[in-house]
């Protein structure tokens, strides 16, 4: 009797062994799509490409975009490809590109691709943005186009313009997305249009802010921090302070590599706004 009891507690504690090693070992599944809505989807004869951002749609400005393939005969989705992507503004006498990134595989994810895209203007009822995106998986080329749809945005939050050294310059403003009552980290691109196609990033340059609230006798706030551009990403950074809920316009100066304004006016009792801009209202 106590032989067999013996062999009874090692059997379980063999099964309990086995069961905690399964258990570690079972694959972590992941959700590839979690906190992103489908934008809608470019197809050719073999795969479909979807388009994801957080809201479901794009519009005017800054725009992150994920991004995967699913072959349309195996009904999988693609893990490894290289893709890029050409934005396009299709006008009435001619067509024009914009800023935008390059494609990378999202962190941690297995099927999902990333990138940005700055639209610096919307669609109308006779011009429109189309995407393409090209990508090589197993060596094999694929191509998908489509027209997309970029409506304004509620608020500003890119500025175009010709600076007094006669280059044309691009500002997105990327964060806050969502503005707070407190001192917000701000991110900006800067960018400027070396042809109609290529728009790089600018390098060296520094963005002054000024944060008013119009309605409310066109108060400041303090500790701002202006921008510098970020090593890592080239981005711009700084902190942009909000003291209360509202409507803010974060009046711009871009300065170059010599502290020379190329554009923005710094404010006075006879200037209460720069002629570039940002507008958050939370």
């Amino acid at each position: 009797m106590k032989f067999q009891l013996q062999n009874i507690v090692i059997l379980l504690i063999i099964a309990f062994t086995f069961s905690s090693c399964s258990n570690d070992d079972a694959p972590i599944v992941t959700n590839e799509l979690e906190g992103l809505n489908k934008i809608q989807e470019l197809t050719n004869d073999t795969h479909i490409v979807e388009l994801y951002s957080a809201t479901g749609t794009l519009q005017q400005g800054h725009n992150l975009i994920s991004l995967r393939i699913k072959n349309k005969t195996t009904n999988t989705y693609e893990k490894e490809a290289t893709i890029t992507w050409v934005p396009l503004m299709q006008m009435t006498t001619m067509a024009h590109g914009c800023p935008y990134s390059a494609i990378t595989k999202t962190t941690e994810k297995e099927t999902l691709y990333n990138g940005y895209i700055v639209f610096q203007m919307p669609e109308n009822t006779l011009e429109h943005w189309t995407l393409t995106v090209n990508y090589t998986i197993n060596d094999i080329a694929y191509t998908a186009n489509k027209q997309i749809s970029v409506p304004a945005s509620a608020k500003q939050r890119v500025s175009s313009f010709t600076g007094t050294d006669g280059t044309k310059y691009l500002l997105a403003l990327i964060e806050p997305t969502t503005p707070k009552v407190a001192t917000n980290d701000i991110t900006v691109g800067v960018y400027k249009m070396s042809s109609m196609m290529m728009f790089p990033v600018v390098d060296g340059f520094k963005v002054k802010i000024d944060p008013r609230m119009p309605s409310m006798g066109n108060h400041g706030s303090p500790n701002n921090v202006d921008l510098t551009q970020s090593v890592s990403d080239k981005l711009y950074r700084g902190k942009l302070s909000l003291t209360m809920t509202g409507y803010w316009k974060i009046n711009l100066q871009l300065l170059n590599a010599n502290n020379e304004v190329l554009k923005g006016e710094a404010l006075s009792e006879t200037v209460p706004a720069s002629s570039i801009y940002f507008e958050v209202e939370f």
